[in-house]
């Protein structure tokens, strides 16, 4: 393995993102940029609609009716990997990451490569604020992921988790 971190990093993006070359990697520079600044006039911004309208524009998958706070921070690095649906509400504070790689430290990864999985909050559910919602999760229909959870397995339909890692303690009924 190459023991220039930075490159490799930028190779793996490169690759995911089908760019080659320096127009690629110009392309690549432009469109990280392009998300940060959306990213961060959402992140600050008080008013959900205009979270929402920044988000979708960064790529992110938002259904209608979606109420953000502020301080939400969505993968800075692969937005459209995250799918939200209708009528989910997620407060401040907020973490959802479609990636997880440790990129400095050469040893680790080699050991756990770049992981890259989407994310898809589904209809109705409740992000409570300081939740951390990892690659590869699913938030089932209608569930509720409680204050600070660290969510890293699928939580089911109509589900309250709490705790890190966040665990079922209720199945809410109708």
């Amino acid at each position: 393995m190459d023991n220039d971190s930075v490159k490799i990093n930028k190779e793996e993006l490169m690759k995911f993102y089908g760019y080659a070359g320096t127009s690629g990697n110009i392309s690549l520079k432009a469109k990280l940029t392009k998300s940060w600044i959306l990213h961060y006039l959402a992140y600050t911004s008080p008013y959900s609609n205009f979270i929402v309208s920044m988000q979708r524009s960064r790529g992110v998958k938002i259904g209608e009716g979606c109420h953000f706070s502020s301080y939400v921070l969505l993968d800075l690095i692969y937005p459209q990997m995250i799918t939200i649906e209708d009528n989910v509400t997620i407060s401040h504070n907020v973490m959802i990451f479609a990636h997880a790689n440790p990129t400095a430290n050469l040893f680790l990864k080699e050991k756990y490569p770049r992981k890259v999985e989407p994310v898809i909050i589904k209809e109705g559910a409740v992000i409570n604020p300081g939740s951390i919602i990892i690659a590869g999760v699913t938030i089932g229909k209608d569930a509720m992921v409680s204050v600070g959870s660290i969510v890293t397995e699928n939580v089911p339909d109509r589900t309250i988790v709490v705790g890190n890692p966040a665990r079922p303690i209720k199945k809410i009924e109708d």
